[in-house]
């Protein structure tokens, strides 16, 4: 039997979650990837599956979805995981309101409860005390060290699923459901353009279309904590409340953000909330700000970097303070409120793009149901 055959453009988490989702209904799925590895957002990231900042509904069930995928990938590959759940913090009495509103609305659709300070400070060590008024607990957050497990579920895909990959070869026309790269040519049954922004350079008329802008994040990575001290769940203060639709089940929301634009303008002036995330060296990822726009600045802001320090001593006491990376990343965004775009560019063409900054939590649940409902 003649399997059908897929090329999938582009190996950060969209390509594999589309190599993936191919390969298990019996595809020969061969993926092209312009670097000798992935290096854009999908590895500039906290490495978070963030089933919390999505709305009960849908987009969370997505979200858990791609978490139980991540989790059986992990597990089969031997691919570093934590579940250890999050922390949103809570040092006023309207941003503990928030919260509680948050947890009476889906206390019972999801695992999450409000937290005493001290049920808060026994779950983590690195949270700040003093002025703690209480935390909502989320149990179904987990940590990946995504600079590291997004190679090796490519390894995974190769090893299990016969899954070819061509590193450094950017494909730079498609026709006929051919992919062309200089003088090579591949054919195949389907073709998925899952190479984030760079689509424009394949269909510059349909990304100009498509409602698609860039958003450009600044992180930081903290030393490794001396002898084996763990923070424990992420950790989150509560900018993070206005950052993610899932919060806006609350109805004391808007004036939360009343009062962080009076109070903190040049934090929501560039998009900063700030969270934290420990690898499994101990080091941790600390971020992140939010610029839009189709041309970005190449350099990064310190006053940016300074602004979410300061921020994060707000609600988080570490071992040890010292940074030792800073970056930023590019992932494309949808300007209207779309959660994704999945566009046909051409017959057997197909572009899934503008997760926004929620490859990691959407990517595997979003084309696990797209492939399902194409060919099952």
């Amino acid at each position: 039997m003649i399997k059908p055959t897929a090329i999938v453009i582009g190996a950060g988490i969209v390509g594999l979650a589309t190599a993936r989702a191919l390969a298990i209904r019996g595809y020969q799925v061969t993926v092209f990837e312009r670097n000798e590895r992935a290096i854009g957002a999908s590895i500039r990231n906290f490495g978070m599956v963030w089933p919390i900042g999505q709305p009960t509904g849908p987009l969370f069930e997505r979200a858990m979805l791609s978490r139980s995928i991540w989790k059986e990938i992990c597990d089969e590959a031997g691919i570093w995981h934590d579940e250890v759940g999050s922390l949103h913090l809570a040092y006023q009495d309207d941003e503990l309101q928030v919260l509680e509103e948050y947890a009476a609305v889906n206390s019972t659709l999801r695992d999450c409860a409000m937290l005493s300070p001290a049920q808060t400070l026994g779950k983590s060590d690195g949270v700040n005390p003093n002025g703690l008024k209480g935390a909502l607990w989320s149990g179904t957050e987990m940590i990946l060290e995504a600079r590291e497990a997004i190679s090796a579920v490519a390894k995974y895909l190769a090893e299990k699923h016969k899954v070819v990959f061509h590193w450094n070869t950017a494909i730079s026309n498609i026709e006929n459901s051919m992919a062309f790269s200089g003088n090579n040519t591949w054919q195949a049954d389907e073709i998925f353009i899952c190479s984030g922004a760079e689509f424009e350079t394949l269909y510059p008329a349909l990304f100009q279309s498509s409602g698609i802008t860039k958003c450009k994040l600044q992180m930081m990575r903290i030393a490794s904590q001396p002898q084996n001290w763990r923070i424990g769940p992420a950790l989150c203060g509560s900018l993070s409340l206005i950052h993610y639709p899932g919060f806006q089940a609350a109805n004391s929301l808007p004036d939360l953000k009343a009062r962080y634009q009076q109070e903190y303008p040049e934090y929501l002036k560039w998009g900063i909330h700030v969270m934290a995330a420990q690898n499994h060296t101990g080091e941790i990822t600390i971020g992140d700000s939010h610029e839009y726009g189709l041309t970005h600045d190449p350099f990064d802001r310190d006053f940016i970097n300074q602004l979410i320090l300061k921020y994060l001593a707000t609600f988080a006491t570490f071992k040890d303070t010292q940074v030792i990376q800073s970056w930023n990343g590019i992932y494309p965004k949808m300007t209207a409120g779309e959660t994704e775009l999945i566009l046909k560019a051409e017959e057997n063409v197909t572009i899934i793009n503008g997760l926004g900054g929620n490859g990691m939590t959407l990517s595997f649940g979003l084309c696990e149901q797209h492939i399902a409902s194409i060919f099952d």
